[in-house]
C-alpha cells in the first residue's frame, strides 16, 4: 500500500521535463469570461447542496461571474449525463460542465448500475462534444464518507471539480490543442 505523499503529483519535477519536450501544456484555474454549468442531483441533496457549495466558492474564487453560471437540478445522479449533453451540445455551449451526485452503496445492485452508467455518459458527452465534464459524483461505501468528500474547505470534491473544469477549459485552449477546442 502507497500513502498519498508516494503517488503526489510534484509540480518542480514535472517542470523540470519541460526541456525535454517541443511543447508543454499545463491548464489554469482562472475562470474569468467562462460560461460554466453544473448538473446537480437531487437525490441525497443534504450531500450534492454542500458539493454544489463548495463549487460555486471555487467559481467565485477563479472570477467565473455569477451571471456566467447556470445550475441545473434533476432526480438523480442517473440523469446527470443527459442535462450534461444538453449544456455542452446546446445552441450556445458552455465552456465545462460540471456534474454533482452521490450514490452510496447500499443492499442491492443499485450502485453500480447507477454510478457505472453516470461515469459512462459523462464521458460520452465530453468525448463526444470537447466540452470538458468534470466529475464531480461522489461513490462512496457510506454516508460518512460522502459527508467527510463534501465537507467545507479546500477538500470539498465539488470545489476540486469546478477546479478540475476550469483547469481543462484552459489546456484545451492552448497550443496545439488550440484549433480542437
Amino acid at each position: 500500500m502507497t500513502s498519498a505523499d508516494d503517488t503526489k503529483f510534484d509540480p518542480k519535477k514535472a517542470g523540470a521535463l519541460r526541456g525535454r519536450v517541443g511543447e508543454y501544456l499545463e491548464g489554469q484555474n482562472d475562470g474569468r469570461g467562462l460560461r460554466v454549468a453544473i448538473a446537480c442531483a437531487r437525490f441525497n441533496g443534504a450531500i450534492t447542496t454542500r458539493l454544489l457549495e463548495g463549487a460555486l466558492d471555487a467559481l467565485s474564487e477563479a472570477g467565473v461571474d455569477r451571471s456566467d453560471i447556470s445550475v441545473g437540478w434533476v432526480p438523480g445522479a442517473f440523469e446527470i449525463p443527459l442535462l450534461a449533453l444538453a449544456y455542452a451540445d446546446g445552441d450556445r455551449p458552455y465552456d465545462a460542465v460540471i456534474a454533482l451526485g452521490a450514490v452510496i452503496r447500499g443492499d442491492t445492485g443499485h450502485y453500480e448500475f447507477v454510478a457505472g452508467e453516470c461515469a459512462r455518459g459523462l464521458q460520452d458527452v465530453q468525448l463526444s462534444t470537447r466540452v470538458p465534464v468534470s466529475f464531480g459524483v461522489l461513490t462512496t461505501n457510506t454516508v460518512a464518507q460522502a459527508l467527510e468528500r463534501s465537507a467545507p474547505g479546500e477538500a470539498n470534491k465539488g470545489r476540486e471539480c469546478a477546479l478540475t473544469a476550469l483547469e481543462m477549459v484552459s489546456l484545451l485552449r492552448q497550443g496545439s490543442l488550440e484549433s480542437h477546442a
